[in-house]
């Protein structure tokens, strides 16, 4: 369990006319037996300071040291040990940035933050903002922006255990490709073209302050790397979290955000693929729709003979709208009382209490105007009901794709870990009923929380997780669903609830056509 960065405690001979050994001289052989005899090295940017430093402490005192793949690197030099050293863990997501300091002597977490990512003024998806880097200064403000909100997470975490973000001594970042290409201001412009390549893969690891970061300017940055455009290190260290490259049964791991993106495979082999499943789910298409915060309707259930609603919402607040795990109780609850058919299709007469015109459509009423943060009623309106059949067959779609790939079963998968805010809440049973999720034993799926921010956290601790990022990327095969037309077959049988073939899902009732 080697962190990224570390102190080890140094007492060294004072110079003499019988040894006129240089000061820098005397502190890498001073701490050569405690770095397992690598000779460490001193960027130049810090060289006068250690030196400096390292005379006013008498040679005694704390190296902090960065243990990089190129060998340790001396940053630092205090007079006295730290109480902590900290570090931080980055999930830079598209939508969202979520954060972890921790403790890189002891591993205890210290602080916890998140903030909305600012890029979104510049274009709420992925293409919006790559297309906008291409204008003339477009690139420098996508990476101003991210760096910005990087500062003032820091300054958030920095605030809760009373330090400066300058105290801050290394960052792990994992995030999608083209979040890392803004990241580290590399042209995103090939991601969206075909062949689609990436600039870099897995860049080495950087100096805070060579990206303007308000950190220690000797904190190492490791961003985890892709394996392409479509598979970020977001998926790496989904990897790393679930574990399940070091397992000798296969496993799969779901990750739902603004895609769908699945990965199956043991310690022998990986293949993975991504598809556009995620942003109904996540709030991104259902017009009530939300993520999953304070105020979300998170669960969902409906008296199958009254049609009665009872909810829940996220920190028992007034609901504000609906996350994605109640999407789905909600519609799997409506298909089981019978409010919609196998096609997603409201039943006219079936919930004369519920069910309101919008125009010409009817929309389900959740939570009524009283009720409500807003004033106004929580619903699910039919083109909502439509955005959802189309991801939940998206969904299905691309894991039966995948596991028919390599021929592999449902019924051979150990685990399936289900990863980020829609794996923190969902019910796998209501997902089972609307055919998203193949009939299997609610024992299977495993949440794994947010596994972006877990495998960053590792990266941060643990020498080992470093190694393995590096490895896996070699390991893994990509599956490209764009032009795979058995997809394409998939996801028109999948377009009903659950399925057009009802023997894939014994356990789910089946109501026959309308």
């Amino acid at each position: 369990m080697l962190p990224l960065a570390q102190c080890i405690s140094v007492k060294a001979q004072p110079p003499s006319l019988r040894d006129n050994t240089a000061d820098l001289d005397r502190l890498k052989k001073a701490l050569l037996d405690k770095l397992a005899g690598r000779m460490p090295v001193v960027p130049l940017s810090r060289l006068s300071i250690i030196a400096g430093e390292f005379r006013r402490a008498k040679f005694n005192g704390t190296a902090v040291v960065n243990n990089l793949p190129t060998g340790p690197e001396i940053v630092d030099f205090l007079t006295e040990a730290p109480v902590y050293l900290p570090g931080m863990a980055l999930d830079l997501g598209t939508t969202h940035l979520e954060a972890n300091l921790v403790d890189l002597i002891s591993g205890r977490l210290l602080a916890s933050a998140d903030r909305e990512n600012s890029q979104i003024k510049y274009g709420a998806d992925i293409l919006s903002r790559i297309h906008f880097a291409a204008k003339s200064d477009g690139l420098e403000k996508m990476h101003r922006e991210i760096v910005h909100c990087i500062n003032l997470l820091g300054r958030d975490l920095a605030e809760q255990i009373h330090v400066q973000t300058s105290d801050i001594r290394a960052l792990s970042v994992s995030g999608n490709t083209t979040m890392a290409h803004f990241f580290l201001k590399l042209d995103p412009y090939w991601l969206c073209r075909e062949p689609y390549i990436p600039l870099a893969n897995a860049p080495d690891p950087c100096k805070a302050s060579d990206l303007g970061l308000e950190f220690h300017p000797g904190a190492p940055v490791w961003v985890l790397p892709s394996v392409g455009s479509y598979f970020g290190g977001d998926l790496i260290s989904g990897i790393l979290a679930s574990g399940m490259d070091e397992q000798e049964k296969t496993c799969m791991l779901i990750d739902v955000g603004t895609n769908a993106e699945v990965i199956l495979g043991n310690r022998d082999w990986l293949i993975a693929c991504a598809g556009a499943a995620g942003p109904a789910l996540e709030g991104g298409v259902a017009r009530m729709g939300m993520r999953a915060g304070p105020g979300a309707i998170e669960h969902v259930e409906i008296d199958p003979q009254t049609r009665k609603v009872h909810y829940q919402t996220i920190g028992n607040q007034p609901p504000e709208g609906i996350c994605g795990s109640g999407i789905i109780d909600l519609v799997a609850g409506l298909y089981l009382a019978q409010v919609i058919d196998m096609r997603g299709k409201f039943r006219h007469g079936s919930a004369p209490e519920q069910l309101v015109r919008e125009g010409d459509e009817y929309a389900f009423v959740v939570a009524p105007s009283e009720e409500s943060a807003k004033g106004k009623p929580v619903v699910l309106s039919q083109v909502d009901l439509d955005a959802l059949m189309r991801s939940k067959a998206a969904m299905y779609a691309i894991l039966t794709t995948l596991t028919n790939q390599v021929g592999v079963g449902f019924d051979q998968l150990q685990r399936i870990y289900v990863a980020g805010a829609f794996g923190q809440h969902i019910n796998p049973r209501q997902a089972v009923i609307l055919g998203m999720l193949p009939d299997l034993s609610p024992d299977i799926y495993e949440p794994v929380g947010n596994s972006s921010l877990a495998g960053a956290k590792q990266i941060l601790l643990d020498q080992n997780a470093r190694s393995r990022c590096l490895r896996l990327v070699k390991k893994i095969t990509y599956m490209e669903l764009n032009v795979n037309q058995e997809f394409m077959i998939r996801f028109s049988g999948s377009r009903f609830i659950p399925h057009t073939d009802h023997s894939l899902f014994p356990s789910v009732p089946f109501f026959g056509e309308t």
